[in-house]
């Protein structure tokens, strides 16, 4: 161990996590998009990554079912979303874009690229390709197979 760095690796993710959403959040805001909230442009790419569930964007994020409703009923009134029901689940309900919500998703998409650009020049097209496939490759199951409550899915 006596190779390892200092920092732990949780920390510079979360930096960089916070770089990205700092960036994404000011882009938006340049579009003409009103401010979110970090959980609220976590629940718009999950939505956009295929979770449509209010259950189940609430496992992947750790937080309450409540707390994530109260979320997705803000963003509804906001008109950014709808709430549908599931075809698949009479009891469930699937989020899904509105058209003004579709055209933030891509205004969030796009500026998150060009945010990957510019961190590109900044530190090197290679450092960002081989972050890019660090964090791509499968890294197996979660170290003492246990998850923390309210996550089952959060890995996978």
């Amino acid at each position: 161990m006596e190779d390892q760095p200092n920092e732990v690796m949780m920390r510079s993710l979360l930096r960089a996590y916070y770089w990205m959403d700092e960036s994404l959040q000011n882009g938006l805001q340049q579009a003409g998009y009103a401010p979110r909230t970090r959980t609220q442009t976590m629940i718009l790419i999950n939505i956009s990554n295929g979770i449509t569930r209010a259950a189940e964007l609430a496992r992947v994020l750790g937080v309450s079912r409540q707390a994530i409703q109260q979320q997705i009923n803000e963003l509804e009134r906001d008109e950014l979303v709808t709430q549908i029901p599931d075809p698949d689940d009479r009891r469930a309900n699937r989020i899904v874009f509105s058209e003004k919500g579709s055209a933030l998703i891509n205004a969030a998409l796009q500026t998150l690229r060009e945010s990957e650009q510019t961190l590109s020049q900044r530190i090197g097209w290679d450092n960002v390709a081989n972050m890019r496939r660090a964090l791509a490759v499968d890294w197996g199951s979660v170290i003492g197979e246990r998850h923390a409550p309210g996550r089952k899915r959060s890995v996978g």
